[in-house]
C-alpha cells in the first residue's frame, strides 16, 4: 500500500509515513537487544516494559507531561535510557507519558483475576490501591502528579464508566475535590482481558484551534495527493475540469481559494506546470 501511494503521489508525500514504519521496525530490534541486556540486570521480574522509539519529525507533536511514576517504573526507564544512549550517543530521549499504556494483572478475589488494559494515567491510580483500600481525591492528585482535569477524566473512566473497577463516594458522574475512591472487590466481567477506555472531555478553545490546524494540515496532503493522482492520469487538464475531478474524489468540502493554493503549491514544487499559451490549463510534470 505504501509503495503504491509513493508511486502515485511521489516520495515527498510518503516520507513521514515511511519514517513511522521504519521507527516501528527499528523499535522491535531495539527491544530484542534490550531484553537480552536485561538478563544481566537486577530488575523486578513481575514487570515487562516495551518501548517505541519515535523520531520527532515523523510523528505528531505532543506536549511533555510530568507525572510521578512508581520507583519500579522509573528504574526500568533509567535502565533503558542508559542502554539506548550507550548505543546511540548524541541522541536525546523524551518520554511521552500521555502515550503510555499498561496491562495490569488485577486480583479482585483469589478466583476473580483480570487483566486490565489501561492508560499509564489509569495505571498510576489503580496501583495506589495496592497499599490502601480507599483514597481521597487530594491524595491521588498529590501522589500521582497528574494534572487536575486529566485526573478527573481518568477517575471518571475508572469509577463511572462501564467497567467500574473502583467506586466513589458520594455517587455521581462528576469528580469532586472531596470525593473518596474505593477498590471494587466485587467487580465482575465476562472477559478476562478488559480494555478501559478514557472518557473524552470537551475541547478547550486552545485545543479546538490545535485540532482544526491538524485537520487542515492532513487535508492539505489529501488534496495534494488527489490533484497529483488526477494529473498523472489525465496529463493535461483545464482548471475547471481539474477542480471538478478533485471535488468528485474528496470526501470533505474544500473552498475554491484553498484548492487554488494547493495547485499553486504543486506548481512551485514542479509536480505540474501551466500551459505557456492556453490560459488556465495545466500539464503534469513527470
Amino acid at each position: 500500500m505504501l509503495s503504491k501511494l509513493k508511486q502515485e503521489c511521489g516520495a515527498s508525500f510518503t516520507s513521514k509515513l515511511e519514517g513511522m514504519f521504519r521507527d516501528m521496525e527499528l523499535s522491535k530490534d531495539v527491544m530484542i537487544q534490550f531484553k537480552q541486556h536485561l538478563q544481566h540486570q537486577r530488575l523486578p521480574s513481575n514487570i515487562d516494559m516495551a518501548v517505541n522509539i519515535l523520531t520527532m519529525g515523523y510523528w505528531p507533536t505532543y506536549t511533555p507531561v510530568e507525572i510521578n511514576l512508581p520507583v519500579e517504573m522509573v528504574h526500568y526507564q533509567d535502565t533503558f535510557k542508559k542502554f539506548y544512549l550507550g548505543k546511540h550517543s548524541g541522541r536525546k530521549l523524551l518520554w511521552q507519558n500521555t502515550l503510555g499504556h499498561c496491562v495490569l494483572r488485577s486480583s479482585f478475589t483469589e478466583e476473580n483475576v483480570k487483566d486490565l488494559q489501561v492508560s499509564l494515567f489509569q495505571a498510576l491510580v489503580l496501583l495506589m490501591f495496592n497499599e490502601r483500600d480507599n483514597l481521597p481525591f487530594d491524595d491521588i492528585r498529590s501522589e500521582t502528579g497528574i494534572e487536575d482535569s486529566e485526573l478527573r477524566r481518568t477517575l471518571q473512566s475508572l469509577a463511572c464508566g462501564k467497567a467500574r473497577v473502583i467506586m466513589k463516594t458520594p455517587k455521581g458522574k462528576d469528580i469532586g475535590d472531596n470525593d473518596t475512591f474505593l477498590f471494587n472487590a466485587e467487580f465482575k466481567h465476562k472477559l478476562f482481558r478488559i480494555k478501559i477506555n478514557q472518557i473524552q472531555m470537551k475541547e478547550t478553545p486552545e485545543e479546538n484551534v490545535n485540532t482544526t490546524e491538524r485537520v487542515f494540515q492532513d487535508r492539505q496532503y489529501q488534496i495534494d495527493a488527489a490533484i497529483v493522482r488526477i494529473m498523472k492520469t489525465r496529463k493535461t487538464l483545464s482548471h475547471n475540469l481539474l477542480v471538478s475531478e478533485v471535488y468528485n474524489q474528496l470526501k470533505f468540502p474544500v473552498k475554491p481559494a484553498d484548492l487554488k493554493k494547493r495547485i499553486e503549491s504543486l506548481i512551485e514544487r514542479d509536480y505540474m506546470e501551466r500551459d505557456k499559451e492556453i490560459q488556465n490549463q495545466y500539464h503534469y510534470v513527470a
